[in-house]
């Protein structure tokens, strides 16, 4: 399980050899959880919370890596053990890929896939939105035309000679895309295009603050299977930016929209789950909840068929993440 404290005066320390969580009541007290390490996988805060020292000594003996987020979800550091796990001959030959032709085929592979998780999705609104069927049916055309575009570009000798041209046909199809989406919601729930921080409607927070959850698992991800966050293909390299958790986080972005799309064509969001802030909308504690149940479940909870087993899509990930360090390395 992964612990979120998202209470205001949460506390987290040890007792028992077990983690205790100590929440404050508006009557005054505390109400205390427990949890065995050996169940938790990540220890997520985000607001004024406070952590003993042995707390952090239990999870770095356990394997347990601390994010601290901000009030949007997005990761601003994290707590993680010394030891790298792996080879550094996976992390020498991903900065050898990022500059040659095997970047290029790893970038245009991930695109793809993102683009064929939305025309996956577009299809699939058919099923309940039959008089929508030839608006569906045109925007999945049209991203697909971009996919192929995409794919015309394999034979490029670097990710950079190309990199423009992508980013391009990536924005383009992201506009079809949460076009689409937001026609398919119930009026009172639709957008006008992607708004990051901060987002300008409920469903842009929602969306801000599951990728948020998501940058996080696919950093620790790429970290068990000895890659560097930091040495990415497609995006820059920035000062301090985890460049290739922007590359791979791709084709894992559909869990979050799927979500949180289900949650509002449901109308399982209200008004009591985002606040107004002076320059747009965010979630609050109720909405935070609601989202991490929900994402947590479709990540964890539920399984899908993957190589041949029953797996959930969270291990989905991890195996794929192994997969990339493998074939860098010819294995």
């Amino acid at each position: 399980m992964q612990l979120y404290l998202n209470t205001y005066g949460v506390y987290l320390h040890v007792k028992d050899a077990l983690f205790e969580v100590r929440m404050p009541q508006d009557g005054g007290g505390h109400q205390k959880h427990h949890f065995a390490a050996q169940k938790v996988t990540s220890i997520i805060m985000t607001t004024s919370g406070a952590l003993s020292t042995d707390a952090i000594r239990l999870a770095l003996q356990n394997n347990i890596d601390i994010i601290f987020a901000d009030s949007s979800g997005f990761p601003l550091g994290r707590v993680w053990h010394s030891k790298l796990g792996s080879t550094t001959k996976i992390r020498k030959r991903q900065l050898e890929a990022s500059i040659g032709p095997e970047g290029v085929r790893w970038t245009i592979q991930w695109l793809a896939a993102k683009l064929d998780n939305q025309i996956e999705l577009i299809k699939n609104l058919k099923k309940h939105r039959a008089r929508m069927g030839d608006f569906l049916d045109e925007k999945a055309a049209k991203i697909e035309n971009l996919r192929q575009s995409m794919r015309l570009q394999e034979e490029a000798p670097s990710v950079d000679t190309i990199a423009e041209t992508l980013r391009g046909l990536e924005g383009a199809a992201g506009r079809l895309y949460f076009e689409t989406l937001s026609q398919a919601l119930p009026p009172e729930s639709r957008f006008t295009g992607r708004s990051f921080r901060p987002a300008q409607d409920p469903f842009n927070a929602f969306l801000n603050y599951g990728y948020g959850v998501l940058y996080s698992r696919v950093e620790k991800a790429l970290m068990i299977a000895g890659l560097d966050p930091y040495v990415g293909f497609l995006h820059r390299d920035d000062y301090n930016q985890k460049s290739m958790v922007f590359d791979f986080i791709e084709p894992y972005r559909i869990h979050v929209e799927t979500v949180v799309f289900r949650l509002f064509s449901a109308k399982k969001v209200n008004q009591a789950h985002t606040a107004s802030l002076a320059n747009g909308v965010t979630l609050v504690k109720e909405g935070k909840q609601l989202l991490i149940e929900k994402l947590n479940d479709y990540l964890e909870v539920q399984t899908i068929r993957y190589n041949g087993r029953n797996q959930s899509r969270g291990n989905g990930l991890q195996m794929d993440a192994h997969r990339f360090a493998n074939e860098l390395i010819g294995k």
